[in-house]
């Protein structure tokens, strides 16, 4: 991504992680800001943090990524019961990985839909992915 290696980004997300996962910078008085998203790896199991720039629309999130081949992406539609942290607090919820052919799963709640639609066609147009973490049932 923009020529920096993948150890540049790793290198930050383990800097700036344990501060975001305390609440620096949530999206709690504004809409987007950093939060910590755990994975679990889809080949070792292992738990992930991943420190991204979400939007929380009421009780659901949205972040994305210009990187198609982004693991954390691939790791979340393997794995999509997943944590995350919202001033200091875990969060459990289910991840859906929505891009320009998206198909709405049984569990996503309705007051999803309208803006799975809208993310749909901002996948189509920017050719981009996006997560939607939405809450357990």
């Amino acid at each position: 991504m923009f020529g920096f290696p993948i150890e540049v980004f790793n290198g930050l997300n383990q800097v700036v992680e344990p501060f975001v996962r305390a609440g620096f910078g949530n999206p709690i008085l504004w809409p987007t800001g950093p939060m910590v998203v755990e994975t679990i790896g889809r080949k070792s199991g292992r738990k992930i943090n991943i420190p991204v720039l979400a939007t929380r629309i009421g009780e659901l999130i949205v972040f994305s990524t210009i990187r198609r081949d982004a693991h954390w992406l691939k790791n979340l539609a393997a794995n999509p019961e997943v944590r995350y942290w919202l001033a200091g607090q875990p969060r459990e919820v289910r991840a859906s990985i929505v891009t320009a052919d998206h198909q709405a799963m049984e569990s996503t709640p309705p007051q999803a839909a309208c803006l799975i639609n809208f993310l749909q066609q901002q996948s189509r147009l920017l050719g981009i992915s996006f997560a939607l973490l939405t809450p357990r049932s």
